[in-house]
């Protein structure tokens, strides 16, 4: 009888411990995608979604308020709770989208930088890393793709934090979010991580409409110079017709296709104001 009651409480004991530690894992992970600025009193401080700062911040931009804060909290982010919380390639989609159409307005305005060394200043602080324009697009929006090898060729050297960081599926709509400020590129949108498919679905429909031309005469289609230069994210050129087909609702399978000079002519704060509403 002895024995028997031990190994009742034995058993409860560990039953105890188990569900405690089972519970506490789901209440860490719940607060893990919330995060608290460390300056904040437990009194009145604003509890901030990660992907929720990339929106301030790019809100921020737009209507030319400082910054300043907002890249502060960024900054002080502890790298875990960046990785653990982008954890979906929805919330990575929307938070780095953000953060590049952002971080382009920031770097050309606030530190004077053009092409070609605005896409390489290491001067994007999130958490401890410091972070390029090239980091974001090609590093993390495109799963380390190399940046003039059409999408084909993946890069040699990706550090961990960039693989960490990096989607697990290039999602070819990005391509029609990321503006870097000339008049060819797609016009500045708010995203958010709840509702990135259809906005990105919204944004590719805007701009292959704008920027494509069929001509039934000659059998071609002028696309975007994008559709070139990344031409393996959209599943080459008969990927491409697939996605002229889908958003225009044509069929160009027996188009020949044709890529429409890019205009680089500077075009800053190149907002879609509808989105923003």
């Amino acid at each position: 009888m002895k024995w028997k009651g031990l190994a009742k409480k034995g058993f409860f004991y560990t039953t105890f411990i188990f569900t405690f530690v089972v519970l506490m894992s789901l209440v860490n992970d719940s607060f893990s995608h919330v995060y608290v600025h460390p300056d904040a009193s437990s009194k009145d401080s604003l509890n901030y979604t990660i992907n929720e700062l990339s929106e301030r911040l790019l809100l921020s931009v737009k209507t030319e308020d400082s910054t300043g804060s907002i890249r502060k909290e960024l900054k002080s982010i502890p790298l875990d709770s960046l990785i653990r919380t982008l954890n979906t390639d929805d919330k990575k989609n929307a938070f780095w989208v953000n953060m590049y159409n952002a971080y382009y307005q920031i770097l050309y305005t606030d530190f004077d930088l053009r092409s070609p060394a605005i896409y390489k200043a290491s001067l994007i602080e999130i958490s401890e890393l410091q972070l390029t324009l090239d980091d974001i697009e090609h590093g993390i929006l495109r799963r380390y793709r190399h940046k003039y090898s059409l999408g084909y060729l993946p890069q040699l050297f990706v550090s961990k934090n960039i693989k960490q960081l990096a989607v697990s599926e290039v999602d070819y709509r990005i391509h029609f979010a990321l503006n870097c400020g000339a008049k060819s590129c797609p016009a500045i949108a708010f995203y958010s991580s709840d509702k990135i498919n259809s906005q990105l679905d919204l944004s590719a429909k805007s701009f292959i409409s704008q920027e494509t031309t069929i001509d039934s005469v000659t059998n071609e289609v002028h696309v975007s110079k994008l559709f070139s230069w990344f031409r393996a994210d959209f599943g080459g050129k008969s990927g491409t017709k697939e996605i002229i087909n889908k958003y225009l609702g044509v069929s160009v399978n027996d188009y020949k296709l044709s890529y429409n000079e890019y205009d680089w002519t500077e075009s800053m704060e190149n907002y879609d104001e509808s989105r923003f509403e």
